[in-house]
């Protein structure tokens, strides 16, 4: 062989053997584009709507992958199925060539409108013939399109300077899936300074509200005074939500802004003509509200409309001469077409509207009657308080005296049932109970009967003898207590008339 096919032999062997590693290395190599990892799910949902995942994932290469391990992150704050972690490893059986595979998890997404959720997957594995292990990663990201839970505030637009307001803060759910473990916090100006908060907060302007299903909801009533200089705004916030960790995850936000203004209406009621009322069950309510102008501006095509709240509240009785009763609010419309003075209300000028409505049974302990006057931009709210009834019934058997005493509807305190027994009959000592206090007055001749406390709803009673049979010992029985609720004297008269009367 020649020198020169010496060399050519050599150059074709060396490519052979280059082109044959080269085939062995390509045919023995791993390349992490052969394998895919893909995770398929809604791009929007609501709150708490049930979201799938379906993470999607394939072998396209020529090698087994080998001990396999799936890890998959829910999005944060995630209600999981099954109450299970929010990170999930799931083994997996070795994937062959061309093999696919899919799993799917469900989780309900918490979070505020428009927030955006991210699930990430990773899949851990080892090619066939390698020691070292691959990590194949993707993730998939949903906005929170939608937060049916309504937050909403009555809270007025304008507020004039040191006057007390009552508001409110109102939270309901249309949420299908009911969500536990909410709270509301609030936020007001720093010169605002607080008279009372219904219910009372478990800590400073948080309130525990638990849990919430599709349907409900309820108020958290503020009264308080705001100090500013006019034309200023003062922000409040409400936010509804749930603690996680220590942090408070936000789901719903409501802020509103309060401009201080000059006050220029001003708006006074009176009741049976006394500003200070204190009713009582069965009573004819006459309302007088007066407004004035203390502006220097006139005012137009004014309305004044009065919302009245209570269970005691007789709406069939309601006599209101120069307005438009609308039952479905339970409120009263004035306007100018009735009422020159709401038509036009010059500078310092003031009017006046009047309603009559009976009262019924308040149906409740600590009864309060309330309406709310709303005319241009001022608002006020009154209350009144509603008495106790006592009721007394008396029997006589013989000559036992039976005394059948009720209390209605709130506690009542110094109970006395007073009575003057006649001349000819005197009492026998004998009472029962035995521990109840009943004294005689020997010169006024007047038995009484002492009640320390009678809680609302309850009754009691007392039988005493007397030396003599008569029908009626009694011609007229006086009853008196304290009311702790509206802080004033009770009395109720009964009038016991003889046959024939």
């Amino acid at each position: 062989m020649t020198r020169n096919k010496l060399v050519l032999f050599i150059i074709i062997l060396i490519i052979v053997i280059i082109a044959a590693g080269f085939w062995y290395y390509q045919k023995n190599s791993y390349s992490k584009a052969d394998f895919s990892l893909d995770i398929l799910a809604p791009r929007e949902a609501t709150l708490a709507q049930e979201v799938e995942y379906t993470i999607v994932y394939k072998n396209n290469g020529e090698f087994k992958l080998e001990e396999p391990v799936l890890i998959f992150q829910f999005p944060e704050y995630s209600i999981i199925e099954d109450g299970q972690a929010s990170r999930r490893e799931i083994p997996l059986e070795t994937i062959y060539p061309k093999q696919e595979g899919q799993i799917k998890l469900k989780a309900r997404l918490l979070g505020k409108k428009d927030d955006v959720k991210e699930a990430q997957a990773w899949l851990n594995y080892r090619p066939e013939n390698l020691a070292s292990q691959n990590i194949a990663d993707t993730s998939f990201s949903t906005k929170i399109t939608s937060v049916p839970i309504d937050l909403t505030s009555d809270l007025p637009s304008k507020i004039e300077a040191g006057k007390e307001i009552t508001f409110r803060f109102s939270y309901f759910s249309n949420t299908d899936y009911p969500l536990s473990n909410l709270g509301i916090k609030i936020e007001h100006p720093s010169d605002f300074a607080f008279k009372s908060v219904s219910p009372e907060p478990l800590e400073e302007l948080y309130w525990d509200i638990g849990l919430l299903n599709r349907g409900e909801g309820d108020s958290i009533t503020i009264t308080g005074e705001i100090e500013g200089k006019v034309g200023e705004e003062k922000s409040f916030k409400a936010q509804l939500g749930f603690w996680e960790d220590d942090y408070f995850v936000l789901l719903q936000e409501l802020s509103k802004k309060v401009k201080i203004v000059i006050p220029s209406l001003y708006i006074t009621q009176e009741i049976n003509g006394n500003p200070q009322y204190i009713a009582s069950p069965g009573d004819f309510l006459h309302y007088e509200i007066r407004f004035k102008n203390i502006g220097r501006e006139p005012f137009n095509d004014l309305f004044l409309m009065v919302g009245l709240e209570g269970k005691a509240f007789d709406f069939e009785s309601l006599k209101v001469q120069f307005g438009d009763f609308y039952r479905p609010s339970q409120s009263i419309i004035f306007d100018g077409q009735k009422n020159p003075k709401l038509q036009f209300l010059g500078a310092q000028e003031e009017g006046m509207v009047d309603f009559w409505i009976k009262l019924d049974d308040p149906q409740e302990k600590n009864a309060v009657l309330k309406d709310k006057v709303t005319l241009g931009s001022a608002i006020e709210e009154f209350e009144i308080k509603i008495d106790s009834e006592l009721e007394l019934e008396q029997t006589v058997d013989y000559r036992t005296i039976t005394w059948d005493l009720k209390n209605y509807y709130n506690d009542v305190e110094n109970i006395k049932a007073k009575a003057v027994l006649p001349e000819e009959i005197d009492l026998t000592g004998e009472v029962i109970p035995g521990d109840a206090v009943l004294t005689f007055n020997v010169s006024s001749r007047e038995v009484t009967w002492n009640i320390e406390e009678l809680a609302a709803g309850e009754d009691i009673s007392v039988s005493f003898g007397i030396s003599d049979r008569l029908d009626k010992p009694f011609k007229t029985i006086r009853i008196t207590g304290e009311d702790q609720w509206t802080e004033r004297i009770i009395e109720t008269v009964l009038e016991i008339k003889d046959d024939g009367e």
